[in-house]
């Protein structure tokens, strides 16, 4: 580790365009073993977008053993987008923590389309009364991939939102793990908390496991947890087929309208087509 990288957003700022982190690792010549560290500071009034990108150079094994840590203040507001779309010869585990210490608001969107093993923590901690925290996510994997997602929603404060909904598509011989557990305190009553993941299996050799867990410690709260494992939707596919469209178009178009729930959160419109194309050249060499 040679060094971090700090980001600040002064009282009231508004940046015109988002932050870009770009995480590269250079393993043309040897192994590699990186250790980024971030800091990002939000204070009050302020809004910010990140977005974050990992890719390495060379054909050699990697591993990056990635920290983010965010600050928000009262009323702030902070949208995080991560984007994984590495080689198969590199490892990762990317851990970002994020603290609501005031009112605020935060918009968080992880893409995983590639990497070795790819481990994500994401922790959010609502430590103020009416924070509201919205996590979204997709993993598109194939070839041998291993994607491993673990959240944590943490409502210390009464009278917060929560929102959260991973989307996995699996192919080939690949595997996944989402691991999502929401603590509502003692003290933080009238929570509000949503948690889902939904998995589409594409191959009889894909897997995916699932655990989303509740730890509530209050008594006056709305919350719910649940999860799904499936294949394409057969009468779905039939229709499109009855309509005149190849199966393999066909299921490309329904493996498409299953990521846009998550697509349609990402709201830079050109990191939100840029997601898009990736998946779109995924769909045609993967299905078509």
């Amino acid at each position: 580790m040679h060094g971090g990288v700090f980001v600040h957003v002064k009282k009231g700022q508004v940046p015109e365009h988002p932050v870009y982190i770009y995480h590269i690792a250079d393993a043309g010549a040897a192994n590699v073993f990186s250790q980024p560290r971030s800091l990002v500071h939000i204070a009050e009034n302020a809004q910010v977008q990140i977005v974050e990108t990992f890719s390495t150079i060379g054909t050699a094994e990697s591993f990056t053993n990635q920290v983010m840590e965010i600050v928000v203040e009262k009323a702030a507001l902070l949208e995080f987008y991560k984007i994984q779309n590495d080689a198969a010869t590199t490892n990762q585990v990317s851990t970002t923590h994020v603290r609501q210490t005031g009112k605020s608001y935060t918009h968080i969107v992880t893409i995983s389309l590639n990497g070795g093993i790819v481990r994500n923590n994401l922790n959010v901690v609502l430590e103020a009364e009416f924070c509201e925290a919205h996590l979204y996510g997709l993993y598109f994997q194939q070839g041998q991939t291993h994607i491993d997602n673990h959240t944590v929603v943490d409502n210390v404060k009464p009278n917060c939102l929560s929102n959260e909904l991973y989307k996995g598509i699996m192919n080939d011989n690949t595997t996944a793990v989402f691991n999502g557990k929401i603590f509502v305190r003692p003290d933080a009553q009238k929570t509000n908390a949503y948690q889902s993941n939904k998995n589409i299996l594409l191959s009889a050799d894909a897997s995916v496991n699932t655990k989303p867990q509740l730890e509530i410690f209050a008594d006056d709260v709305k919350c719910s947890h649940g999860c799904t494992i499936g294949r394409l939707d057969e009468e779905g596919l039939f229709y499109l087929q009855s309509r005149g469209i190849n199966e393999k178009i066909a299921r490309s178009l329904l493996v498409h309208a299953f990521a846009i729930d998550i697509l349609e959160h990402i709201k830079p419109v050109q990191i939100r087509e840029y997601v898009n194309r990736m998946i779109s050249e995924r769909l045609e060499f993967d299905i078509a």
